[in-house]
């Protein structure tokens, strides 16, 4: 690696994008590839054909042997199966050839995806499907291709189809308003994202000391060090060289990839740091993220390092998450989310910021259900991470403006510049000038709502499905109300109105920390799910079942079998923890306490046959002893609870939470006191202070 980049230079130089295919391809076949695009149309073989050919020669030179279509199954991460360039040419050599059918499908093998019951276990065949709006790239030797994943029946197998479908809705229901605005030249509405990520990175050698950290991703165990984040000194302080070295190599291989990684800091947590790009199409962002997530984990192992993921690697310290900037822009480039500078604009903008209160309201679940997981259980809610409760925050002036409506009254700041809406009777509204709320899941801030509550090791895909097609949703009933408004200045103005005051009770701009707030979200009516397990059963209630399906998201079997295997995922999780636990218990920290408490006991012997005070002692192995018998019980009552598993999908997540989880925090409770009271010599494992502090 060079220590000068030419970053404009270098970047997307391992992508086949746009400028690579004008420049590879004949004008014709580029201007067919750009018209299904635009138009959604099917890739002809005779299109798919030269473009295939001019991607086997571009990757060749940048010395890929093979080829893969990248896909991402329901698991959450990416799939790959790399299959070769090279085709039998006679007399015992081989040509390198790749054709349009290789480009548009593949068929890898199904069977050890996780299905939701979609298709039996005997029904091993999938399909991939190229996705032209995805750029193909090289990495490692070979020619990535991002596609679809589905099944022999066409139910999809991916987070990206119902991603894509979800994509087209809400353009689709977004150019309907539009229209009624006099706006004729749009043709797609796009949504778009920025996905902030949030990782810890250790030292190599230190991870591989700990069978935790290695099968789980987290600390099972671990005493609270002296020293955590009290002093907010890791927070944007200087990043250490180690990592930063790590850091540039990582910016250089996502620029290649055609990554926008703009921002990179030191994170709350000691050891922990952010990345965040700049905003781009909500496709190629969660295609961005995951590739991402791939990066970051090789590079880190490239440095000597390893980079966590987990949403809490840790206890007592900041978690993880990824924050979703999220927002919908016009194929033009407009920022359906920005106040705009005319009376219209500014109609245009309270009909979009009205929709999205209103569904973010109404599926509150939905959105809280696509950031359930076992690993977020441990963040959210902690005054470190948004609650579980979901509300949204505007700002005191933008929720002046709101009340404002509801009431009927005029808002107005001589002191700040004022816009006002198309609709006279309507009150005027001031530019964005409020501070963020680092305590809200879903704050507004200025031109796009940032999602706060997905853990740090999610695909962004699912919050963003159920994000577009809540959205989608209320539009289409805007839309369908203000196509036969005989008057539509009074039917916009009754509209955005209504919703506003039927859905006021989800603008909540205070500190969602307080306990204060539990209890008004409860009188005002908000759900608060608490864990994945109290969360998940609300997944498929009717209500969430009829959006999907009604606007062709998911088929009810598909959503159904998405909820199986979120509670799946949820049960194998905690199973893997919980062995873990038992296993370092009974192999490595109580050998270590009770070796510990014996060599205590030999040198009480010592000095008491010497006639010397041995009370600290005395006291030690009274508390070692005592520790270590409640070690043993709570990890023995784990172990029976294991073999204890009720039937039934959801009262086996349930009884994973309420009784298994709880049984590990106790269990954790004894080894904590242990490491406190054992000799760092016996402890068979890094400590906090090793890990946070090396």
């Amino acid at each position: 690696m060079s220590d000068f980049i030419n970053v404009p230079e270098i970047f997307g130089s391992d992508v086949f994008n746009q400028a690579t295919m004008q420049q590879r391809l004949s004008p014709e076949v580029y201007a067919s590839w750009k018209q299904c695009i635009e138009n959604g149309t099917p890739l002809e073989l005779e299109v798919a054909n030269p473009i295939a050919e001019a991607m086997r020669l571009w990757a060749i030179e940048k010395g890929a042997t093979h080829y893969t279509h990248w896909f991402q199954p329901m698991t959450g991460i990416t799939a790959e199966k790399h299959d070769s360039f090279i085709e039998p040419a006679g007399d015992g050599k081989v040509i390198m050839e790749f054709t349009g059918k290789a480009l548009v499908r593949g068929e890898p093998d199904a069977s050890s995806f996780p299905n939701g019951g979609l298709r039996a276990t005997f029904e091993a065949r999938g399909y991939t499907a190229w996705d032209p709006t995805a750029f193909a790239f090289v990495r490692d030797g070979s020619l990535y291709i991002p596609t679809c994943f589905f099944s022999y029946t066409g139910a999809a197998l991916d987070k990206k189809t119902p991603l894509l479908r979800s994509i087209d809705e809400v353009s689709r229901e977004a150019v309907r308003i539009l229209r009624l605005f006099g706006d004729t030249e749009t043709k797609r509405v796009i949504p778009c994202v920025g996905a902030e990520q949030e990782y810890f990175i250790l030292p190599k050698d230190l991870y591989a000391q700990r069978e935790d950290l290695r099968l789980t991703g987290r600390t099972l165990f671990g005493a609270v060090p002296p020293k955590g984040q009290e002093l907010d000194d890791h927070y944007f302080g200087t990043i250490r060289n180690r990592v930063s070295q790590f850091m540039k190599d990582l910016d250089e291989q996502l620029w290649r990839l055609g990554i926008l990684s703009k921002t990179k800091h030191n994170e709350g947590a000691p050891c922990q740091h952010e990345l965040a790009p700049i905003y781009t199409d909500c496709n190629s962002a969660c295609d961005d993220n995951q590739l991402t997530m791939l990066v970051m984990k090789k590079c880190a192992a490239k440095h000597n390092l390893v980079c966590l993921l987990h949403e809490k690697p840790f206890k007592g310290v900041n978690g993880s998450g990824k924050h979703n900037n999220w927002s919908l822009a016009t194929d033009g480039g407009q920022n359906l989310f920005r106040p705009g500078k005319t009376p219209r604009q500014n109609a245009m903008f309270l009909v979009f910021l009205s929709a999205f209160i209103k569904g973010v309201d109404e599926y509150q679940d939905f959105l809280r259900c696509s950031v359930a997981s076992a690993g977020n259980d441990h963040r959210l809610g902690a005054h470190e991470a948004p609650p579980a409760i979901v509300s949204i925050f505007l700002g005191d002036e933008l929720t002046a403006v709101v009340e404002s409506i509801i009431n009927g009254t005029n808002y107005t700041d001589p002191q700040k510049s004022v816009m006002r809406i198309g609709v006279d009777v309507l009150p005027s509204i001031p530019r964005d000038t409020t501070d963020r709320n680092r305590t809200s899941p879903l704050a507004f801030t200025g031109n796009k709502f940032e999602f706060r509550m997905l853990g740090s090791s999610q695909s962004i895909a699912d919050s963003n499905v159920a994000l577009n097609t809540i959205m989608a949703e209320e539009l289409q009933q805007f839309a369908d109300a203000l196509e036969k408004a005989p008057d539509f200045d009074q039917a916009l103005q009754t509209l955005i109105c209504n919703a506003l005051t039927e859905h006021q009770r989800i603008i909540f701009n205070g500190n969602g920390y307080s306990k204060e707030w539990k209890q008004e979200a409860k009188e005002r009516g908000l759900s608060n799910h608490a864990s994945t397990a109290t969360a998940l059963p609300h997944y498929v209630s009717q209500k969430n079942i009829d959006l999907v399906t009604q606007h062709g998201i998911f088929t009810e079997e598909e959503f159904r079998a998405r909820h199986e295997i979120h509670m799946e995922s949820y049960r194998k999780i905690v199973n893997i923890e919980a062995r873990t636990s038992i296993d370092m218990v009974l192999h490595q920290i109580l050998p270590a306490a009770t070796a510990y408490t014996k060599s205590l006991c030999e040198g009480m012997l010592a000095k008491k046959s010497l006639g010397i005070s041995c009370a600290a002692e005395t006291d030690l192995v009274g508390r070692l002893s005592a520790a270590t018998d409640a070690l043993y019980s709570h990890c023995e009552a784990l172990r029976k609870e294991l073999d204890g598993i009720p039937e039934g999908n959801e009262q086996i997540v349930s009884y994973y939470h309420d009784v298994i989880v709880s049984r590990m925090e106790a269990l954790r409770e004894q080894a904590d006191i242990l490491e406190q009271l054992t000799d760092k010599s016996y402890w068979p494992y890094p400590t906090y202070s090793d890990l946070l502090f090396y």
